[in-house]
């Protein structure tokens, strides 16, 4: 049987990228905004949209999944569901069925992952205590250990599986499937698949809600987070000495997004997220307190004394433009924190506590070819910013996105719910690639500024040392070899300029020494096979 509708995980290889190429192309609904995430293939693809809904129920297998990733020497890689920043190997797999019919859906696609844990040279156990200190700030007003297992270890979980209830646009669902918000290709401030996907309760909008003032879209969610329970480093006296613990205790959850496509302007996508966290020993009773995303935005509204709440709360807001004649998108993301005293302190000082995203796709087509250039580029900053040096005490600014010192981070078993490239990171990616359909060839060059925020409160005055910059260069091949099967693999080699603030010895030269680079490697292939060839997504 051939069911009318298929969800694509969000953040899915290769396939996302492709209909969101379609787009582009002209090939897929202009109205979806790809900002929340995951998409609901028969209201982008007029390929899945011809066969109507029905009160019949109909069952169909998923695709399956096999991802792949060897790292050498050092943790290096995002973006890739319950795959974690470690070295060696690792396999992840998932699958299922799904089905429904007109007014209930059910989705079961568990996931597992296999992997290898191995251990190398971390933050190490020989800096003055002063930066340690420093570093040990991040590390406890968060969650993100350098060691998920200490050895090979197996982790099963519910995955990319859903069960919901819909009437037109709209549906309410319970599930455990990943969440990607915001128009960001590689990252997101708020939610994307960097981390494993989270028990929660969901009413959101399954197509363009269509109004008179044009599309909506949007998602509000409850969920249930869990910390690590994992110390930070590979030292145990550190960790003992400096280190905070976590109690067990689960953090609940509650975020919103919403999304406007405006009647006169078709192109363009704007948006908000908000989200907010708190440990459940801390929440109280009343309404707000299990909706409190409806809770005001300026803390002079909201009240002072309630830090005591321990409230974690970060916002963005977003916008996606596309030209279908140009074959090109834009798009970005400004987030905050901390929210402003009031409007006029936001309006005053807009770059407290930010973290932004820029990035943009352009086509063009070749003559006498098959294949399309493709050009893809996207840079996240969550550095703190100058700000830090006339709103705080002394040079070292105050934390950094993704942390907090009472909700530990916003974070699921130890990875970030948002931008997975390290905390306090800056990272810029520039693919350029054939296309052809899903075939792909590809060059991908990327930068990684590792740990801004502790390496200037910990080195910032001190001009002998130099920070951690990561050069790489990855080769992409993808290829569709039947009906079934298509794989996509990336060799990426890494440069590593100063790893972990040179374990060694200061910098005495204005640029990296040689004895100072590192180059390590990922590769990392996926295998996407195809059960049921009557409801082929892999064309």
């Amino acid at each position: 049987m051939v069911m009318s509708q298929t969800v694509l995980p969000a953040g899915f290889p290769l396939l996302e990228e492709l209909e969101r190429r379609k787009q582009l192309q002209g090939f897929v609904d202009r109205s979806h905004s790809f900002s929340i995430r995951p998409i609901h293939l028969n209201e982008t693809s007029p390929d899945t949209s011809s066969v109507p809904l029905t009160n019949k129920t109909e069952i169909h297998y998923l695709p399956l999944l096999n991802s792949t990733r060897y790292t050498t020497g050092r943790p290096y890689g995002w973006g890739s569901f319950m795959m974690t920043p470690s070295v060696g190997f690792q396999n992840y797999v998932s699958g299922g069925v799904e089905g429904g019919n007109k007014w209930f859906r059910f989705r079961f696609q568990p996931e597992v992952l296999l992997s290898e844990n191995r251990s190398f040279n971390g933050f190490p156990d020989y800096f003055p205590s002063s930066v340690n200190q420093a570093r040990f700030r991040y590390w406890n007003t968060g969650d993100f250990p350098e060691l998920f297992a200490d050895s090979w270890n197996i982790t099963p979980w519910w995955g990319q599986s859903k069960i919901a209830l819909g009437y037109g646009a709209f549906e309410l669902g319970l599930g455990t499937e990943n969440i990607w918000w915001g128009p960001g290709q590689w990252n997101a401030l708020i939610f994307s698949n960097n981390a494993q996907g989270f028990p929660h309760v969901s009413f959101n909008t399954r197509k363009p809600a269509k109004t008179f003032l044009g599309n909506f879209e949007g998602q509000l969610i409850v969920g249930r987070l869990e910390n690590s329970m994992r110390p930070a480093t590979q030292h145990p006296s550190l960790n003992s000495s400096l280190g905070r613990g976590f109690t067990g205790d689960w953090r609940y959850l509650n975020a919103v997004n919403i999304t406007f496509n405006p009647f006169f302007a078709k192109s363009l996508f704007v948006g908000i997220n908000r989200s907010q966290q708190q440990y459940s020993s801390d929440m109280g009773n009343s309404f707000v307190d299990f909706l409190p995303v409806l809770e005001p935005f300026q803390k002079i509204v909201y009240g002072f004394e309630r830090d005591e709440e321990g409230r974690d709360q970060q916002t963005s807001v977003f916008a996606r433009f596309v030209s279908v004649p140009a074959k090109t998108e834009l798009y970005v993301e400004y987030g905050r924190r901390d929210h402003a005293l009031n409007w006029r302190e936001f309006i005053l000082n807009p770059e407290h506590a930010r973290a932004y995203l820029l990035g943009f796709t352009k086509l063009v087509s070749l003559e006498s070819s098959p294949f399309d250039l493709q050009i893809r580029a996207e840079m996240v900053h969550q550095q703190e910013s100058v700000n830090r040096f006339v709103r705080y005490p002394g040079l070292g600014g105050n934390i950094t996105w993704h942390t907090h010192w009472r909700a530990r981070g916003f974070v699921q078993n130890g990875q970030p719910l948002g931008v997975g490239v390290g905390v306090g990171s800056n990272a810029q990616t520039v693919e350029i690639a054939l296309v052809d359909g899903i075939q792909k060839r590809g060059i991908l060059l990327e930068r990684l500024e590792n740990h801004q925020d502790f390496f200037y409160r910990a080195f910032g005055q001190d001009s002998r040392m130099r920070p951690w910059v990561d050069l790489s260069i990855g080769f992409i091949f993808a290829n569709r070899w039947n009906e079934r099967l298509v794989t996509n693999s990336k060799l990426q080699f890494i440069s590593t300029n100063n790893y972990q603030w040179n374990q060694n010895q200061l910098s005495t030269v204005a640029e990296f020494s040689q004895a100072d680079i590192k180059v390590n490697a990922l590769f990392q292939i996926d295998f996407v096979y195809q059960i049921n060839t009557k409801k082929n997504i892999i064309k």
